[in-house]
């Protein structure tokens, strides 16, 4: 009977009632409810080991959610405190990216204005402490769970300087918020650039701004760039007013739609348009996502402008946060968004937690204002697709075991700060050559993984004769592997100024920066400057 109860209110708790769904799908719920208690009483009953009661049904909820998509999660009462949904992209901490570099949680990052500069704290410092407890072995997510707390309460880090020096530094919490405009200007004579980093409160503000300066800077300005690069979205309603910008008041945007249809709602554009006519290309890559995906597909629909670079990620998904007790929360997808020409973006193939490219011959055809043809599922493709650049083994290699990284720890020391508003020019490549000496720092490219597993295989048999082609095999690979050096000189170059840029301007640095050599942008400039061709991509074929 006790039993009986307990089944009939969790049943109840889920808001199951006969006169909503139909009686084989609550006998459905109730079987499988009865059989998951039987399950874990005989576990906890029978199994040869002690098994610990949350620890084991956390690993079923993780499954059970894990097995619809990668957003919906369940949230313990321990993780509570420490999960942040980061829709207004603000939370209360220190302002700093961190990583997990060895043995310690390192700053990588500060971002301008935050607490840990204020009290002199940089990028290579590592958090070896915090409030006399050891940070030694602790994750990334462990210790910014310690450090983050009520804005205005403090927090003492044990701090080990790039140099060796320890000390202890009280660093006062407050609402860090992230910049979403980080650079705007000319990236050539004519044409403006905007980067937008994500999408949070005061987007659109700052995005109208840039446009209002680049025009007053240049009132000849012939096209512009918005780079989405990069940016996993944030708030809806900044989506919204960052389409309005570039197309008319009373059009539609987006709409939202769930199982429960009462719930669906359409967004539209509210207010006059700041400019419809200015040629416009959109960067996007694969990591660009939900609210950059919603601003791109619109833009794509209406033919107001050009998507230029990768497909973008596929999410199409709006989350909620719901109480099920117990302090406990749950992250569950409730609805899809469908942009204008009436397809939704959502990716429907998932690896490991990862959208998985659909070819276009499944995705289902749908059509812009002009009458091209767009595809669904799977993200926005662009109308001008560019070749994704790719990292060589060698430049992957410096950034996974940080070389850069600690390379700069040391050479920043000596430069001088007011190249802070300049282009960085790095022009003491051996400098950094002989650094790696000093660390030993050593790779595996993919050919040597192969050719040790050959060797490895082969030592079974007695095929000795192959012993003196396997030599020759290495020393050509070692040849290669130091001649590398010199064929990724230029990108090794990009990276260490890019580097020393955020160290010295922050996230504005680090975006000025990135401008350098980017191809992509040289792209967008040359279409801009082509208004023929430009007219003829938006046209239906």
């Amino acid at each position: 009977m006790h039993f009986k109860i307990i089944l009939i209110s969790i049943v109840a708790l889920l808001g199951v009632s006969a006169t909503s769904i139909q009686q084989d799908k609550l006998y459905e719920i109730s079987k499988n409810i009865e059989i998951f208690i039987n399950v874990y009483k005989e576990l906890n009953a029978n199994y040869v080991d002690d098994l610990d009661p949350n620890q084991l049904m956390r690993v079923g909820l993780d499954a059970m959610v894990a097995s619809l998509d990668p957003y919906t999660n369940y949230i313990s009462e321990s993780q509570v405190a420490s999960y942040m949904i980061n829709t207004e992209g603000r939370y209360e901490g220190i302002g700093a990216i961190v990583e997990k570099i060895g043995d310690y949680v390192t700053i990588v990052e500060p971002y301008e204005g935050s607490p840990v500069l204020e009290v002199g704290l940089k990028a290579g410092d590592m958090i070896i402490g915090i409030e006399g407890q050891s940070t030694l072995g602790k994750s990334r997510e462990e210790v910014t769970s310690f450090y983050r707390g009520v804005p205005g309460t403090k927090v003492r880090l044990k701090i080990q300087t790039p140099k060796g020096e320890i000390k202890d530094v009280d660093v006062e919490r407050s609402e860090v918020s992230t910049p979403n405009v980080p650079y705007s200007g000319f990236v050539s004579e004519d044409i403006g650039y905007i980067a937008l980093s994500v999408f949070t409160a005061d987007a659109s503000k700052n995005i109208k701004k840039a446009l209002k300066d680049l025009k007053e800077e240049n009132s000849n300005i012939k096209g512009l760039i918005l780079d989405l690069r990069d940016n996993g979205g944030g708030l809806l309603r900044e989506a919204i007013n960052i389409s309005n910008i570039f197309i008319p008041k009373d059009k539609e945007v987006v709409s939202v739609k769930s199982k429960v249809r009462e719930r669906d709602e359409t967004y539209r554009t509210m207010t006059t348009p700041d400019d419809t006519e200015i040629p416009l290309v959109i960067l996007i890559n694969k990591n660009s996502a939900s609210a950059s995906e919603i601003v791109s597909g619109v833009i794509q629909d209406y033919d107001r402008g050009v998507l230029m670079g990768q497909r973008s990620y596929g999410k199409g998904l709006v989350q909620n946060t719901r109480e099920v007790g117990y302090n406990s929360r749950i992250k569950l997808t409730t609805s899809k968004y469908y942009i204008p020409s009436g397809r939704c973006i959502q990716s429907v193939m998932y690896e490991d937690g990862e959208p998985v490219d659909i070819p276009d011959d499944k995705r289902s055809k749908f059509k812009t204002s002009n009458g091209r043809i767009v595809l669904d599922g799977g993200g926005i493709s662009p109308d001008v697709k560019l070749d994704l650049p790719q990292s060589s083994e060698l430049l992957s290699a410096l950034k996974k075991d940080y070389m850069i990284f600690m390379f700069t720890n040391a050479y920043i020391e000596n430069v001088d700060t007011s190249m802070a508003n300049n282009e960085i020019v790095f022009d003491e490549f051996n400098t950094f050559i002989s650094f790696l000496e000093d660390q030993k720092f050593s790779y595996e490219t993919e050919a040597e993984e192969l050719l040790n597993e050959l060797r490895s295989q082969i030592r079974a048999v007695d095929v000795s004769k192959l012993d003196q082609q396997l030599k020759i095999i290495d020393q050509s690979l070692n040849q290669m592997k130091m001649t590398a050096y010199e064929a990724n000189k230029s990108a090794i170059i990009d990276a260490i100024e890019i580097e020393i840029a955020t160290r010295l301007a922050y996230q504005r640095g680090k975006a000025f920066q990135r401008l350098k050599n980017d191809a992509e942008i040289d792209e967008a400039v040359k279409l801009l400057n082509d208004p023929a061709r430009y007219q003829s991509i938006l046209m239906a074929k």
